[in-house]
């Protein structure tokens, strides 16, 4: 993998921000067109219908949402890498129709060759989920992706 340019991380930067800009506008074409079309947006347990598969089901939702919700979203924080192809946002998601706010966290994966989202994985500053063992992004892949999948024994690190 080789590692972003700086002219690489204003372009992942500018399209984090185009791709919130499509969310509040509930612009079904602009939001297709800041992902990959077998993009993967992942979220903690709790939601129907996740993990939401492709650019068209990843829009839908969020035109569902503005339009039923009353859905805003602002940007409060933004980290992108200097040596991957990925960033960290910090959001909030501002639920008009319901008077109430979620805010959390959202890592994105970017294609090299396209420069578009592929993947975002969500985590919500919220209360754990007692009844489920291990709080975690439904259907992610954690040992394919060289988690963790129980605490570090001690000694080893």
């Amino acid at each position: 993998m080789t590692q972003p340019t700086h002219e690489t991380q204003q372009r992942y930067a500018a399209l984090i921000r185009r791709y919130f800009d499509a969310c509040n506008a509930a612009d079904y074409q602009a939001l297709v067109s800041c992902f990959t079309p077998d993009a993967v947006h992942y979220f903690p347990a709790g939601l129907p219908e996740i993990p939401w598969r492709s650019a068209d089901t990843i829009a839908r939702k969020w035109v569902w949402c503005v339009e039923n919700l009353g859905s805003q979203w602002t940007i409060e924080k933004m980290l992108v890498s200097h040596d991957s192809h990925e960033a960290v946002i910090e959001w909030t998601h501002w639920k008009g129709k319901l008077g109430t706010a979620l805010r959390g966290d959202e890592w994105y994966v970017f294609d090299q060759d396209s420069g578009l989202i592929k993947e975002i994985r969500a985590f919500y500053a919220s209360p754990a989920d007692k009844e489920v063992a291990i709080n975690q992004l439904v259907d992610f892949d954690y040992a394919g992706r060289g988690y963790h999948l129980g605490p570090a024994k001690q000694g080893v690190k």
